[in-house]
């Protein structure tokens, strides 16, 4: 093998390792959606007895497991997620799927800041920022109007739809 043939074949090996990521959205910080992963799974097993281990969590949605204790503790403080020690020991929802929103889940890892229209220099600034407020404002409407409950439906509902295909 030449040297410019040696050098493909490493790029290839390389490339194989590294695994495509699933595609983000923009709007929220990966630590946010990585916290809604989190909690719709452990909303999955939310009649289940036995708490849900990390290691399960982190492995099934390839989320770093120290990034995720993180988020985990973050939830914990807030009492969207509770914990259990020990051997069979793991975590689960604070409260019900049905009570949890989005909201939620986004004041705790990435709180959002306020806006102020009247900040803006000129009228036509303002009028621009307050397109941003009335913007904001819907997201804000949804996030709030839409909990965990609605997502795992959502996502069996999609799976469904697939499935038929």
């Amino acid at each position: 093998m030449r040297l410019s043939e040696v050098a493909v074949a490493k790029k290839l090996v390389a490339e194989k390792r590294v695994e495509k990521k699933p595609a983000r959205s923009s709007l929220f910080s990966a630590k946010t959606e990585y916290a809604c992963v989190a909690l719709l799974e452990l909303a999955l097993h939310h009649n289940d007895p036995t708490p849900l281990r990390l290691k399960a969590i982190s492995e099934k949605h390839d989320i770093s497991h120290r990034f995720l204790v993180q988020i985990l503790l973050q939830l914990k403080a807030a009492g969207l997620v509770a914990s259990t020690r020990g051997a069979s020991g793991g975590y689960h929802l604070g409260r019900s799927p049905e009570r949890i929103t989005i909201a939620d889940v986004v004041n705790v890892i990435d709180p959002p800041e306020p806006t102020r229209i009247d900040d803006a220099p000129t009228a036509l600034a303002r009028a621009v920022h307050g397109v941003w407020a009335q913007i904001l404002s819907a997201q804000r409407k949804i996030l709030e109007t839409t909990t965990l409950a609605d997502l795992v439906h959502r996502s069996q509902t999609e799976y469904d739809i697939i499935y038929q295909i």
